[in-house]
């Protein structure tokens, strides 16, 4: 279906396909590296392959999506008859994927205005959705780019992680605080905070960690509408049961997520991720 604005993200939102597709949102794959193969997230490789290689240690790594294929992006787009597009991406404090994307907006047929949301995963999902919806009813290209930035600034994450190895080694979290979280055997929870992964608190036991995760998620949530997302790597039992105890908390609760996260996010995080998305409706 063409639209006068077309919505395009990248792969580390982990929108549910029917709602890609109802909405028509594009979605650019970035790579994940394993040993020696380079692989698109979303296709050539699954968040089990991610964790199964992570539990046997090999070399993994990520890199953004190059210029080119947000060319590609926003052409097909414009040949399926845009005539503008916002391309709205993962925190440029994480990844290089926003200034691929801006170096190639430059050569776009239409204009597409490039938003570095400061999310990741379902919170950056949220804020394509929003800006999805905008266009749908025939909004312009500032109105689908502020319906995105409104709900980003209603949006937060947390994270709990079993340990902080993998993003110490990833470098998205620094050495010392990945040496606090590390001391007494502590477990940590995570937020994401202006674009960057930062230590929120730290637990002693998992049990102990996942329901403070609960707390904090229903705190933020309160009693206004909201959406949530929970989302897990290799944990499903985990993240369901977590997502049934928000459904009976949350009393604002719209709709709610629950998936796995991709290999991007996987190979930074390490199997046993829990991660709440709250989106402020």
């Amino acid at each position: 279906m063409s639209r006068h604005v077309a919505i395009v993200t990248d792969s580390t939102a982990y929108l549910p396909p029917p709602a890609m597709e109802r909405h028509s949102i594009t979605a650019v794959p970035l790579t994940v590296v394993l040993g020696d193969q380079a692989l698109e997230e979303g296709t050539e490789i699954s968040a089990r392959s991610l964790a199964t290689a992570l539990q046997k240690r090999r070399p993994v790594t990520t890199s953004r999506p190059s210029p080119e294929m947000f060319s590609q992006a926003y052409r097909a787009a414009a040949d399926a008859g845009a005539t503008g597009i916002v391309s709205l991406h993962l925190s440029a404090e994480l990844s290089g994927t926003y200034d691929a994307a801006v170096l190639a907006a430059k050569d776009a047929p239409v204009p597409v205005r490039v938003v570095d949301t400061g999310m990741i995963a379902m919170a950056l999902g949220f804020c394509a959705l929003a800006a999805a919806e905008v266009a749908e009813t025939g909004g312009s290209l500032d109105e689908a780019v502020a319906a995105a930035e409104k709900r980003a600034e209603g949006t937060f994450a947390y994270f709990y992680v079993d340990t902080l190895d993998y993003l110490r080694r990833g470098g998205r979290i620094g050495a010392a605080q990945a040496l606090l979280g590390s001391a007494l055997s502590v477990k940590p929870l995570l937020q994401l905070d202006d674009g960057r992964i930062d230590m929120l608190e730290r637990v002693r036991t998992a049990s102990r960690a996942i329901a403070r995760l609960e707390e904090i998620a229903a705190e933020r949530a309160g009693t206004a509408p909201v959406d949530i997302a929970v989302h897990h790597l290799s944990a499903p039992e985990r993240a369901a049961a977590l997502a049934d105890r928000l459904r009976e908390r949350v009393t604002g609760l719209v709709d709610l997520h629950v998936s796995e996260v991709g290999a991007v996010i996987g190979a930074h995080t390490g199997p046993g991720l829990l991660g709440v998305v709250v989106s402020a409706r």
